[in-house]
């Protein structure tokens, strides 16, 4: 049978989560003049979690949620500013939200430039920061007063949720440390602020209590976790990400939730983590920004420039653990890029074989200290050199999939379709940002969130399609 699916862009940021406009899950049809209150949820996943904790304290104060802007008293629009292009598609989305519905809240990474909102939309009613959920809430009760019904508005025990029930993110901390010259994310969010161990384990054992099959741990820089608190240790989980993925991959009775990591820097602590995935405590993903491997271009990116140990740690990765799959992302043209410097990445993708790759184009991004830096690298060469890393990133992938035919994978079952195909994803997968396996048929009785044994019998560029083993 002849298999065909639009492959997924792996040139856009990895961390990119759709626009996501909120549906309400339990409340459709009240009567009365309960106040409702849309969102659009723009960037990625930490943003998706700030967006979910939002809706979740909204809906304990007597709040339903809209899933259209019409249909809204008010519409919150988490936005993102990471990039030039993010911003101007979250003043796209704010824009869109002021003239279908006129009552809007901004918060988000661009709320963190206020005056650059208003600038542009000068009509928004409030601005708040990243991460500020009372702020957020005490701009929602300016514009929309809250009318709580004691009786039916209770906090729900699991929370509003924007992906489906069988995952969810786990965000551990927020802010970072780092001082990428590219980078703006410490300037919006701050230094890092991990949270305490014992929570964070309590908000997964609740997820997975509530049916989550599958925990995906996010962060600015998930390697980090607990250095700001010196580790501390409370309630008998301390806060350190090896302890931390041991204790995460130690919970449920029957069944162990699958544990991916995201964000994780190549700090040399990591190798700690590998004895957990070839043990099946977590899944064997990383998820490595390694942004380049020219040495030159790491030290103006003011980034670790160690391309040749890293390419040692892999190996050593994959000595440990040999299913490892390993994702990461890589910036061209960064200002100053020679093309030797650009075959250098070239020649180490070649060395690494890397299993998920993204990649996007350098832009300037307002407050980058990269911005003032010489030589910046014409748009038309930048376009070249993206182009062709990403055939060579695709023929790797390519390889790596067709190895895959023939072999039996536990997968799990994102969504069914009306024709009754499958989409699933192996444990090499992450939701929304890598490829998918297919079931064309015999999907009878199959139920999302379900995992399963399929048999790979073909491969493709980026997915692979299989029949689920009897």
């Amino acid at each position: 049978m002849e298999h065909t699916k639009t492959p997924p862009n792996l040139g856009a940021r990895p961390d990119l989560a759709p626009k996501i406009q909120t549906p309400d899950s339990r409340r459709a049809g009240r009567k009365g003049d309960q106040p409702t209150i849309g969102m659009v949820s723009l960037g990625c996943p930490k943003a998706l979690v700030d967006s979910e904790r939002i809706l979740t304290r909204l809906r304990a104060e007597g709040y339903a949620i809209s899933p259209d802007y019409a249909g809204a008293h008010a519409v919150i629009v988490n936005t993102c500013g990471f990039l030039d292009s993010a911003k101007a598609e979250s003043l796209e989305a704010i824009g869109e939200a002021l003239q279908e519905n006129g009552k809007v809240i901004v918060t988000g990474c661009l709320g963190a430039e206020p005056e650059y909102i208003r600038e542009h939309h000068p009509q928004i009613r409030a601005v708040t920061g990243p991460h500020q959920y009372e702020q957020v809430l005490d701009a929602v009760h300016g514009v929309v007063p809250p009318a709580p019904d004691p009786f039916v508005d209770l906090l729900p025990a699991s929370g509003v949720s924007l992906t489906p029930r069988h995952f969810s993110y786990l965000k551990i901390s927020e802010g970072c440390n780092h001082k990428c010259k590219f980078c703006i994310i410490p300037d919006m969010r701050g230094r890092l602020q991990s949270r305490p161990a014992h929570a964070v384990v309590r908000e997964a054992e609740k997820l997975v209590e509530s049916g989550v099959k599958e925990l995906l741990v996010i962060s600015q820089d998930t390697s980090a976790f607990g250095v700001d608190i010196k580790h501390a240790e409370d309630r008998g989980h301390r806060a350190h990400i090896t302890d931390l993925a041991r204790d995460l991959g130690a919970l449920g009775a029957a069944e162990r939730p699958w544990v991916r990591l995201h964000y994780v820097y190549p700090y040399p602590h990591v190798r700690q983590l590998i004895p957990l995935m070839a043990e099946g405590l977590i899944l064997p993903y990383l998820d490595i920004p390694f942004q380049h491997a020219s040495t030159d271009v790491l030290r103006r990116m003011a980034r670790p420039a160690a391309a040749a140990k890293t390419l040692d740690e892999i190996a050593a990765w994959r000595e440990i653990c040999p299913e490892i799959t390993l994702r990461s992302t890589f910036i061209v043209g960064y200002p100053g890029e020679t093309e030797d410097e650009f075959q250098v990445l070239l020649d180490w993708m070649d060395e690494a074989q890397l299993d998920r790759v993204g990649c996007f184009q350098y832009e300037n991004v307002a407050g980058a200290r990269s911005n003032d830096l010489p030589d910046h690298v014409p748009a038309e060469v930048k376009q070249d050199r993206w182009e062709r890393f990403m055939a060579k990133a695709q023929a790797i992938s390519e390889a790596k999939l067709a190895a895959k035919v023939g072999q039996t994978l536990d997968v799990i079952v994102d969504e069914i379709d009306a024709d009754g195909v499958a989409t699933c994803r192996t444990k090499a997968d992450a939701p929304e940002i890598d490829g998918n396996l297919f079931i064309d048929d015999g999907t009878e009785g199959l139920k999302v969130g379900e995992i399963v044994q399929v048999e790979v019998d073909e491969a493709g560029e980026y997915d692979l399609w299989g029949f689920i083993r009897n």
